[in-house]
């Protein structure tokens, strides 16, 4: 059995924190957002966690995402829900990073997780705490990957699930929604409809609302990127990181990872350049940032190949904006045409089949070498968030008659 799931191990949640006003929230009860209608984020006694737990003590453990139990939420270890959440491998892609310098380019394929994305850190952690502060059911707006994700771990713990996806979603997410326990629903418009849906019914009482950022716990299994960076890197942190970015839970969760890491003394002050990356369809963080303010405004008739950063508007777009800039990073759009070459290339000259959003950060990656924004011998870490076996895929259509003579030298 591996210990990180079934040793009883110290907590140290002091209490939830409003990410707009600092407002402080009792510990080990049910929340949403917070009064100022802002997501919540966990605190935790770092100092007692330097005290109790070493880098030394961290290393002797199987290399899995609950090898970081102290700072996760979850008090109680009966709680802890496992469908194997490996630690993600860094891959160099020396043939499709168009530099000199491409073995410093690193994509992070968290298309190995449980379902195939890097939902599986936020939900696993979201539904243990559902499941420990008594949730019995749950509805939740998605454009895929993160229905697919809360359907395996809240049908694993028995929570009832409601889902709700624009109709165009793509089918392969739908039917492994359906397959995996949750009830799914197509919805006649764009994820933020979806979750007007999902609001309304919560607020009849019907079900939790388990919404991005809705909710305080999915950011604390997303943080566990950054955690998990750090220590693949020596402790060393990249230049920069390219992370595709709708709601943004992944790049507000490894900020706050990078917080705790320097507050526990297990890395210094330095900051990668955090660079948001959204399709040029959908852009509202990237108009927000080029505009200077700190809210984004809805974007009105989005559209891209990468549905899963097609995200209309996001309740946590301070805090996107506020980590990109205080890293001097930026938020990037990129075009359709440039993500799909994106993932054509990796394909064809690195052997890695990238989904549409982790070709983003790719084609953003390309851009931001091209116009001097990163150098070639920067060290840089790009996140692909899904497998590309869940997208569709050009058509192969040759055939071999094997009763015919046989052109070798044609084949």
């Amino acid at each position: 059995m591996n210990p990180n799931l079934t040793t009883d191990r110290p907590t140290f949640v002091t209490h939830l924190e409003c990410s707009l006003t600092g407002e402080r929230y009792e510990a080990d009860r049910l929340h949403g957002l917070s009064r100022a209608g802002r997501p919540l984020l966990v605190r935790y006694d770092l100092d007692a966690v330097s005290a109790k737990l070493s880098r030394a003590a961290l290393a002797a453990r199987p290399t899995d995402m609950w090898r970081w139990r102290e700072l996760l939420p979850v008090r109680h270890t009966d709680n802890v829900v496992s469908l194997g959440e490996i630690e993600t491998p860094l891959i160099p892609i020396p043939g499709s990073a168009g530099s000199a310098g491409s073995g410093n380019v690193l994509v992070k394929d968290e298309g190995r997780l449980p379902t195939g994305s890097f939902k599986a850190r936020g939900l696993v952690m979201a539904v243990a705490m559902a499941k420990e502060l008594g949730v019995r059911t749950i509805a939740m707006p998605t454009n895929g990957n993160a229905g697919a994700a809360l359907a395996a771990y809240a049908t694993r713990v028995g929570i009832e699930t409601i889902v709700f996806c624009p109709e165009d979603t793509p089918e392969v997410n739908v039917r492994e929604i359906a397959m995996q326990g949750a009830r799914v629903w197509r919805v006649n418009g764009l994820i933020d409809d979806c979750g007007a849906i999902v609001g309304k019914g919560a607020a009849e009482g019907r079900w939790f609302d388990f919404s991005t950022l809705k909710e305080p716990y999915r950011i604390e299994g997303k943080k566990t990127m950054g955690l998990e960076l750090a220590a693949q890197l020596g402790w060393e942190l990249p230049d920069a990181i390219f992370y595709p970015t709708g709601g943004g839970t992944g790049l507000i969760g490894m900020w706050k990872a990078f917080d705790e890491l320097e507050a526990l003394g297990w890395i210094g002050p330095k900051r990668p350049r955090m660079y948001a990356v959204q399709a040029s369809g959908c852009a509202p963080i990237v108009r927000a940032f080029e505009d200077g303010v700190e809210h984004a405004e809805r974007w009105e008739d989005a559209h891209t190949v990468a549905a899963g950063i097609r995200v209309p508007k996001a309740v946590g777009d301070f805090l996107i904006l506020r980590a990109v800039r205080a890293s001097g990073g930026k938020a990037l759009g990129v075009g359709d045409p440039a993500i799909l070459k994106a993932v054509d290339d990796a394909a064809r000259r690195d052997g890695l089949l990238l989904c549409p959003e982790g070709g983003a950060t790719l084609a953003a990656y390309r851009e931001a070498l091209r116009t001097g924004e990163v150098d070639e011998d920067e060290r840089v870490v790009l996140f692909n968030c899904a497998t590309g076996l869940k997208y569709p895929m050009p058509a192969a259509p040759q055939t071999l008659d094997r009763h015919a003579a046989i052109d070798f030298a044609a084949l």
